[in-house]
């Protein structure tokens, strides 16, 4: 893998593994982003999808909100 740059607008992450033809690449946290919102839009477009490339990552974007409750430390692994 090269030095491939994010195409998301105000991505500064390079070394990304997920390339479209449509869109370039995209690095694991933008890819993760866009999951999220698959999971809270059932009916992401590709439309959608252009939109959110285009639209600027910020540092917000960039950074999880940390939740109250961390899942790990309630449920353990048992495998």
């Amino acid at each position: 893998m090269g030095v491939m740059s994010c195409s998301r607008n105000g991505c500064e992450n390079i070394m990304c593994s997920r390339y479209s033809d449509e869109f370039g690449y995209i690095c694991y946290e933008c890819f993760q982003e866009l999951k999220d919102k698959q999971e809270c839009d059932h009916s992401l477009s590709l439309k959608k999808i252009k939109k959110f490339m285009e639209k600027p990552k910020t540092i917000f974007n960039s950074e999880k909100i940390k939740p109250e409750i961390v899942l790990e430390e309630v449920f353990e692994e048992v495998c």
